[in-house]
């Protein structure tokens, strides 16, 4: 096992290296961005004919379906999964979400594909959210990519959980979810957010996704409760990751996207792992059972939320103290765009002179261009780590200690 970590660590290393020398992402781009854009604009008129059937009604409908599906809602309701007992759910389908933000942002801004364009396309966007998610890339539609990979897995949990073996129980429950995908493919493209290729690229990569995350999980899932080396492996890998990321022609929400739920996978691992005995077997008790009963449940979450959200901005205030501090004493130039002031000067304005030594691990990090590296990138993950942590860990030990 052992092995096979390292083999999969240098793996991610070595891939980062070799596609920072050889341009990789460019040359993808080059091939694939001017044979999306130009279907981006030859299905303009589809768009068109479905957004002239629009009304308040459709907007609200279509503009409250994307909320639902969005990262702020499943923020919300992953927790809500751990704390009513289905902790096994709840683990998986936060790393299937984790997977599923970094495959789509990352094809995002490897392709650079443009949204489609208005006028003549009219684009809702209802909450700052939405705002947000227009400023990324077209393709794919991560609204359909996740819908397609969290429903289906949703789908194949109830089917074996409840052990039902009933076909016309299962191609109900398949039913419900195709028409559920349907709905926000169409709603998407209604909401002027994505064209039809977009749409396309998401149900296809999603259903990729899905089929190799059923083939896997398994393993996955029994590493983190009872493997070895597991919160090494996976801070090295989170790390790695914020590497192994593409650089979109343009900057775009999609990097900041893929940094929190990097670090949310990071704490819901090293916290399950910890805690896996004593709060998280298949023996926990759940919801509506004599054990846990609902006013035991609407306790549990008038305690858990308000904890977490205080824990993230501790851990926000901590990281950004600590953060650069470190960076300072290991001679790594960092800038900051939002978070810490006094760094939002970019280290490359700075004079060569002004830098005494780099330190050796700046120099590890030959293979990257970059002057000097956002420490905001560093917070980020630092105060999501903290918050998926405290879901798991720290929030449980407050139900054990008041009874809930």
């Amino acid at each position: 096992m052992e092995s096979i970590q390292v083999l999969s660590l240098c793996g991610i290393g070595t891939w980062v290296i070799l596609s920072s020398i050889f341009n990789v992402t460019q040359k993808i781009r080059s091939l694939t961005q001017p044979w999306v854009s130009s279907y981006v604009v030859s299905t303009t008129p589809i768009t068109l004919k479905i957004q002239k059937y629009h009304n308040k009604y459709l907007d609200a409908f279509f503009s409250a379906l994307s909320c639902v599906v969005s990262v702020p809602f499943y923020t919300a309701f992953l927790p809500l999964l751990f704390w009513s007992g289905h902790c096994k759910l709840a683990r998986q389908m936060t790393l299937l979400m984790a997977l599923c933000d970094y495959i789509g942002n990352c094809i995002k801004d490897v392709v650079c594909a443009p949204r489609p364009s208005g006028p003549p396309v009219r684009r809702i966007t209802a909450t700052e959210d939405e705002k947000e998610n227009a400023l990324e890339y077209g393709l794919p539609s991560s609204h359909t990519l996740n819908t397609v990979c969290l429903s289906g897995f949703l789908l194949q949990y109830i089917l074996s959980y409840t052990q039902n073996d009933d076909v016309i129980t299962g191609l109900a429950g398949l039913a419900i979810v195709c028409l559920f995908i349907f709905f926000i493919a169409v709603g998407r493209i209604y909401l002027g957010m994505h064209s039809l290729i977009d749409i396309i690229a998401g149900l296809a990569f999603g259903l990729a996704i899905l089929a190799s995350w059923l083939s896997v999980h398994k393993y996955i899932d029994d590493f983190i409760v009872s493997g070895q080396n597991v919160a090494s492996f996976w801070a090295v890998l989170c790390f790695l990751l914020l590497f192994a990321y593409p650089t979109p022609q343009f900057p775009t929400p999609s990097f900041e996207f893929h940094t929190a739920f990097n670090g949310v996978a990071l704490g819901i691992v090293i916290g399950v792992h910890q805690t896996y005995h004593q709060f998280h077997h298949e023996s926990v008790p759940r919801v509506f059972n004599p054990q846990l009963t609902l006013p035991a449940f609407l306790g549990r979450l008038i305690v858990g939320y308000p904890t977490i959200l205080l824990v993230r901005f501790c851990s926000k205030a901590l990281a950004k103290w600590m953060l650069p501090m470190l960076a300072n004493a290991l001679g790594i130039p960092v800038r900051s765009s939002s978070y810490v002031p006094s760094l939002s000067i970019s280290a490359s304005a700075k004079k060569s002179d002004e830098i005494k030594q780099a330190g050796y691990i700046q120099k590890l990090f030959f293979f990257s261009r970059q002057d000097s590296f956002e420490v905001d990138t560093g917070i980020r993950l630092f105060q999501y780590a903290g918050l998926a942590w405290s879901v798991v860990d720290l929030v449980p030990s407050l139900f054990f200690h008041l009874s809930l």
